[in-house]
């Protein structure tokens, strides 16, 4: 059983607590949180198990990495604190740790990484012989293994395009969709996700990924935007009212272009009521979903509804990303200190997971 940290308690924190108790080669063996409150609570607890798992949770990281973990999730954010979320990472490789995080957009795809954020990691795991996966949280098979893996099914492929369609009413982070989305903010107002660049910053990475996958070189990566203002108030039981005339959707791609083209498109689709942009993509089930489209011959289209803590689609794609980190840990451990991407690691049956039941 290898020892595991889970660092960070939000929505993949949660979700990565029950996937490393669920897991049958892991150990839960702590919880680091930043929320004094938090402090000593049981990780059964903050995982929204309804049982103790008798971890209690700890601020203290310098004895939480002390202790030699063989693995740690990394949950914390990354959004508004990249710089310290790669101290925060780095710290853990450097004791020998296998590290797997959604928080390093820039390690999507580690080869074309900036040497600022790739170097300091491969010092890491040279100085303490850990080692570094990093996949997204929107999640992240939904924009590499699972578009490349479909669109092996075709016999032309013109276009990918990788889907995240979402109604934010249910998301609890409140904080990160109205200032860092802009859902609720004037029209005029420039969310910080959507600003010129940062889409390509965030999701370009995985726009690399599948190109190289693919074996196609990408004249650039482009960026479109549309917002869509509420045309009444609607209040919504997660984070109260957003006004008529302010920000109510939001659809933007990143799109790689290939001879002119654009060939691989990361698109997001998100709302904050569903009478927002009714033309733009709707998910089935309402709430949530992620799809991937290969237009082509055939053409292909696959729809992932994932659904946790008690029916939330935002919950579900939370949760689909933390399985995906939590279940590459035994095959890093096997695979030995160095820095990963996604398509370095298989994703795999759920070995000794049928049938688990957490109660």
């Amino acid at each position: 059983m290898t020892a595991t940290i889970v660092w960070g308690t939000g929505n993949v924190g949660r979700a990565a607590i029950r996937a490393v108790e669920a897991h049958p080669a892991l150990e839960l063996a702590g919880v680091v949180v930043h929320d004094p409150r938090k402090v000593g609570r049981d990780a059964g607890d903050l995982g929204g198990l309804g049982r103790d798992l008798g971890v209690a949770a700890t601020g203290d990281v310098d004895a939480a990495l002390a202790a030699g973990p063989g693995a740690v999730v990394y949950a914390a954010s990354g959004d508004v604190r990249p710089d310290e979320a790669l101290a925060d990472v780095v710290r853990a490789i450097r004791v020998g740790a296998v590290v797997v995080t959604p928080s390093l957009y820039a390690l999507y795809d580690q080869r074309g990484a900036p040497p600022e954020v790739r170097e300091p990691v491969l010092a890491a795991i040279a100085e303490g012989g850990g080692s570094l996966f990093v996949s997204g949280v929107d999640p992240g098979w939904g924009n590499d293994v699972l578009p490349l893996l479909i669109s092996g099914l075709g016999t032309v492929v013109d276009v990918i395009r990788c889907q995240e369609i979402f109604d934010y009413s249910t998301y609890d982070q409140p904080d990160s969709v109205r200032y860092l989305v802009g859902m609720g903010q004037p029209m005029d107002y420039e969310p910080p996700m959507i600003a010129p660049t940062v889409p390509s910053m965030v999701w370009g990475g995985q726009v690399r990924l599948m190109a190289r996958a693919l074996g196609v070189e990408l004249d650039e990566i482009r960026e479109t935007v549309e917002r869509r203002p509420l045309g009444a108030a609607v209040s919504t039981e997660a984070m109260g009212r957003f006004e008529a005339g302010t920000q109510g959707a939001v659809r933007f791609e990143v799109q790689g272009v290939v001879e002119g083209e654009p060939r691989i498109v990361i698109e997001h689709v998100t709302r904050i009521h569903p009478s927002c942009a009714p033309d733009w993509p709707v998910p089935p089930g309402g709430d949530g979903a992620h799809r991937v489209i290969i237009e082509g011959r055939p053409r292909i289209e696959v729809t992932v509804e994932a659904v946790d803590e008690g029916g939330n689609r935002s919950a579900g794609g939370n949760a689909t990303a933390a399985g995906r980190l939590v279940g590459a840990i035994d095959w890093l451990l096997e695979a030995g200190p160095g820095l990963y991407d996604a398509l370095d690691v298989p994703l795999r049956p759920a070995a000794g997971r049928l049938g688990r039941k957490q109660l």
